[in-house]
């Protein structure tokens, strides 16, 4: 058989299998095209099980395109608290705005695909799950499926194209958005990236490598590391918290930190620096290491009692930081020194 005489007994294969063993995902049981939108979005580098009460909490907050658009950024923020990649949620609330001014969610997986935010997969997945329509959404893991199904030894960033233009033609005529999800889940559940799970898989019979050698990766880049002092500025006047106007964080409500190292005298000496005058300075009892997707942060911190105000701090209450303000993940365990 051909590439092409291959995929298309896909769907005859896949979907009765879909049928059995598809997980119970929140947002399988409505389909609207809101919510596929927001779950395709929350879904982007962030495993899953993280997902899932995420997702539900924020569908009850903001259970429509309209109710999104309306939200204030910080009320967005602090339901995104936890995912990560911030960046997402700004995106989707500029396209919800977006839509709200259109007065419906677009249909056409061309102008989803122009939704700031939105690149080929998520289009692709918006405009078959929601509109069934034949749009392949083609990440990681449909590249591993097809990679190993067609013993494609291509690189993954030629595949992802390939496979668009490929799968397209292989859509059946209804269950289109299945079809999709199928696909996604062979890759997610028995398709994996080392030990794939062979002999569960309904493709056995058809698969051209049975095994994890494909698709070909690329080398890693090594993450740049950073040594951080954190220091948790607290008094009468509450928690004080900035915004940092760049960097990975850029825009989001952290403790004011130095990317370096500080030992106890050090840290008293870059307090005075900062005209401080009467404060007392305990360490932290444990040290934190966050990794972001380049970048890992090794984190030490200091709570810091004082009544003087630093003018480049804005002061919380403790509560209103746990239940209002959203505080990155790298900088949750200092709210403990508060």
């Amino acid at each position: 058989m051909n590439r092409q005489e291959i995929l298309q007994k896909l769907p005859a294969l896949l979907l009765p299998w879909y049928d059995v063993n598809k997980r119970d995902l929140p947002w399988r049981k409505n389909t609207d095209a809101y919510r596929v939108w927001v779950s395709e979005i929350m879904l982007q580098q962030t495993r899953v099980e993280a997902v899932k009460e995420h997702y539900e909490r924020f569908m009850r907050e903001l259970p429509t395109v309209q109710a999104l658009a309306a939200c204030t950024e910080e009320k967005l923020l602090k339901l995104w608290e936890g995912l990560g990649y911030y960046s997402r949620a700004r995106n989707l609330h500029s396209a919800a705005k977006e839509i709200a001014a259109l007065g419906e969610f677009p249909s056409d997986h061309e102008k989803i695909r122009k939704l700031k935010g939105v690149g080929a997969y998520t289009a692709g997945a918006i405009a078959s799950i929601a509109f069934e329509q034949p749009t392949p959404a083609v990440d990681g893991n449909v590249i591993r499926v097809l990679s190993r199904l067609l013993a494609d030894e291509r690189g993954q960033d030629v595949l992802k194209d390939v496979f668009e233009k490929e799968l397209a033609p292989a859509y059946p005529p209804a269950r289109r958005g299945d079809f999709t999800q199928s696909l996604m889940e062979l890759g997610a559940t028995i398709c994996l990236p080392s030990s794939p799970r062979c002999m569960l898989c309904p493709l056995f019979s058809l698969c051209g490598t049975r095994g994890d050698a494909l698709p070909v990766r690329k080398r890693k880049a090594e993450r740049k590391k950073t040594e951080m002092t954190v220091f948790v500025f607290s008094g009468e006047n509450g928690a004080g918290l900035f915004k940092r106007t760049d960097g990975v964080l850029k825009g989001l409500w952290q403790f004011y930190n130095v990317t370096r190292f500080l030992g106890a005298d050090e840290a008293r000496g870059h307090l005075l620096s900062l005209g401080l005058k009467e404060f007392s300075l305990s360490p932290a009892p444990v040290s934190h290491k966050h990794v972001f997707t380049h970048l890992e942060w090794d984190m030490r911190a200091y709570a810091v009692q004082t009544e003087e105000v630093l003018p480049f701090l804005t002061y919380f209450p403790k509560s209103e930081i746990v239940e209002k303000i959203s505080v990155p993940s790298a900088f949750q365990w200092c709210i403990e020194l508060i």
